[in-house]
């Protein structure tokens, strides 16, 4: 094979790498948000809850943390699907995330409460690597340079 089909060869290979690599990427992105939009919409469904419930963990001002949370998770989740600031995005998400593990979820006797403490440490991790290595090629990032 001579040099030049080689190399169309091996340019060839890592398209198709990069394809991948940024598809996987893209869903990723799309699956970390999924549970932060329904989260936030669920909010902004019931609102006179959420606003008990934020008051009943002893947070100050509810209707503030509620408008936060639901800006946090819808805004948030929106533009880590369409890949905008990812890397902020991801990072305020991550700290969302161990925020509200911390504030609603440290009850660890309780198997429920467990679970969602570490299902909340667990998205953290996933955000964190989003942190690292950034949106990918199919992202409004990529398209800003």
């Amino acid at each position: 094979m001579t040099s030049s089909a080689n190399l169309a060869t091996s340019t060839a290979h890592q398209n198709r790498s990069d394809v991948k690599q940024a598809s996987a990427a893209l869903i990723g992105r799309v699956l970390l948000s999924v549970i932060f939009i329904l989260s936030g919409f669920s909010k902004l469904a019931a609102p006179a809850m959420m606003i008990g419930y934020i008051g009943s963990v002893g947070l100050p001002l509810p209707h503030v943390a509620l408008a936060v949370a639901i800006i946090v998770e819808i805004g948030g989740g929106l533009a880590l699907i369409a890949g905008f600031r990812t890397r902020t995005v991801a990072a305020v998400l991550a700290l969302f995330s161990v925020f509200t593990a911390l504030a609603f979820h440290s009850a660890l006797a309780d198997q429920n409460q467990f679970i969602h403490f570490f299902k909340n440490i667990a998205m953290a991790g996933g955000l964190l690597q989003v942190v690292a290595f950034g949106a990918g090629r199919f992202s409004l990032d990529a398209r800003r340079g």
